[in-house]
């Protein structure tokens, strides 16, 4: 464990956390105060910043905070999330839905600039050897956040009002800024760019420069769908656990410890095989485990009241999401130029966030009308030309190229 691995852990916790309050803590508590599927569904909107930070991405690389141009820019984003995080407690859902959305807008938004950030600062920080291991670290700290606002916070939730509950799981958001006060900025060795121009334009040009404009087309349109079906799948899970009578402590304390152990132990078992087997044959492997999972779902929506099934279906699932995580986070890190970090980052990894925002919106409607057996079964066909593409985009005896 080195001091670089040490900060990954740091950076995904704090990554991690605001999302997770977003799409795990919020609906729980909507839902849980009568909100309808519907409504609940459309709040995925909320996560647009994540789709479009790439468009403001550009001004984390051309201007520098007193602090540093990474370590300023984090410090300003951290403390905004630990501030308007608990303003959700003195909202009511049934009379205030619509504040409610525009403080989530405005939480995913801050949330964003912070992974800008922290994605930018993990490239520059490892070199590219260590990137498969390093953020597989960091995607499994990421998870590991989840635990708070998925776990801890649901099961406070049920002895003790919502306002608290949101002030106890902003105060998580401390460890990542302490981090933020005492790591040091990481040294460029080609600057940073001159003006604005060459902060938004260079970085596109570059990237399509290297693949060529039909290669980087796919490689966009891979990072689109790889993970589609599972990100649909999950959008609306503590809700789908409530539905199928599970109350909030044994969402709790078996959904979500279910959940989380093994995606961590898939994701440090990704890090290390990754080593070995390569970044192009790994997107394979493990990007078939994370879709054959989906159908676990589809298994437990057909089933009984079981407590010992819920588990044992969402770790096979969990384990093969953190196997596919790791794989792809790593993908898109190799992918980056390191001269245009927050730019390139951000426009991959709004690309993976689109079916987070626009297709899991629509997920309440086509499982109101379909069922949560059929959709589960949907999300699965949706996750196969991600898998296709991996044909043109990671050939299986090809190894990836390093990018200097």
């Amino acid at each position: 464990m080195s001091k670089k691995m040490l900060i990954c852990i740091f950076t995904g916790f704090s990554s991690g956390l605001p999302l997770y309050i977003l799409i795990s803590l919020l609906p729980a508590w909507l839902r849980s105060e009568g909100v309808d599927l519907k409504s609940i569904g459309l709040f995925a909107l909320i996560n647009l910043p994540f789709t479009w930070k790439f468009l403001w991405a550009p001004l984390f690389d051309r201007y520098t905070p007193p602090l540093g141009r990474r370590r300023g820019w984090l410090l300003i984003s951290q403390v905004l999330l630990l501030v308007s995080i608990p303003v959700f407690g003195a909202f009511n859902p049934k009379l205030d839905i619509w504040t409610i959305a525009y403080l989530a807008t405005a939480v995913a938004f801050f949330s964003a600039c912070q992974d800008i950030v922290l994605d930018a600062y993990r490239r520059e920080l490892l070199i590219d050897a260590e990137l498969g291991l390093g953020n597989a670290i960091h995607v499994n700290a990421y998870k590991i956040a989840g635990l708070v606002p998925g776990a801890l916070s649901l099961i406070l939730a049920d002895h003790m009002p919502w306002s608290s509950v949101f002030i106890i799981t902003a105060l998580f958001m401390l460890p990542g800024l302490i981090m933020t006060l005492l790591v040091t900025e990481p040294m460029l060795k080609n600057g940073t760019p001159k003006t604005l121009r060459a902060a938004v334009v260079d970085p596109f040009n570059e990237f399509i420069g290297r693949n060529g404009v039909k290669s980087a087309l796919l490689i966009l349109a891979f990072i689109f769908l790889y993970k589609l079906g599972d990100s649909m799948a999950t959008a609306l899970a503590t809700p789908f656990y409530l539905d199928m009578g599970y109350s909030k402590t044994e969402i709790g304390l078996i959904a979500k410890n279910a959940g989380l152990w093994p995606s961590v132990v898939g994701g440090l078992i990704g890090g290390v095989w990754m080593i070995k087997l390569g970044i192009n044959r790994s997107l394979w492997l493990f990007g078939l485990v994370q879709m054959i999972a989906i159908l676990g779902f589809a298994w437990l929506a057909t089933a009984n009241h079981d407590l010992l099934l819920l588990g044992f279906v969402i770790g096979i699932e969990a384990f093969g999401v953190g196997l596919g995580t790791a794989a792809f986070v790593a993908y898109i890190a190799h992918t980056t130029h390191p001269l245009y970090t927050a730019t390139q980052f951000a426009l991959f990894t709004s690309l993976a966030a689109v079916p987070r925002t626009f297709a899991n919106a629509a997920t309440g409607y086509m499982v109101e009308s379909l069922g949560w057996f059929m959709f589960f079964i949907i999300c699965f066909i949706l996750a196969i030309p991600g898998m296709l593409l991996l044909i043109k985009i990671a050939p299986w005896n090809e190894i990836a190229k390093e990018i200097k």
